[in-house]
């Protein structure tokens, strides 16, 4: 077997400082009522934003019936389009910050 398959890889790994989003598509928004507020609790506990992440996306999948005002970490271009037209409004959370990286700019 050559020399570089026995050695194992470490290093750097950009993967473990990006920012991960649970999607929700625009679809599952019409079980919420005409002119809801829609914020990450409510969909957490509705159960469209499972896991651990950095935030909440809403995609542009499928068709918003319901005017709503919704509260995420992030839109797509054509989610909040979409929303836009049905008279609602698209408001963006501020992310959260890592205790990891907040101490670490701390120290800085």
């Amino acid at each position: 077997m050559p020399l570089i398959r026995r050695i194992p890889k470490r290093g750097f790994n950009n993967s473990r400082h990006g920012t991960r989003y649970l999607p929700v598509n625009l679809d599952a928004l019409n079980q919420f009522d005409d002119g809801a507020r829609v914020d990450e609790q409510i969909l957490r506990n509705a159960g469209l934003a499972n896991g651990r992440g950095d935030g909440i996306k809403i995609l542009g999948d499928g068709d918003l019936t319901r005017k709503l005002t919704v509260m995420a970490h992030a839109f797509s271009a054509s989610a909040k389009a979409k929303i836009e037209a049905k008279g609602g409004s698209c408001e963006i959370i501020a992310p959260k910050i890592n205790e990891a990286k907040a101490a670490e700019s701390a120290k800085a």
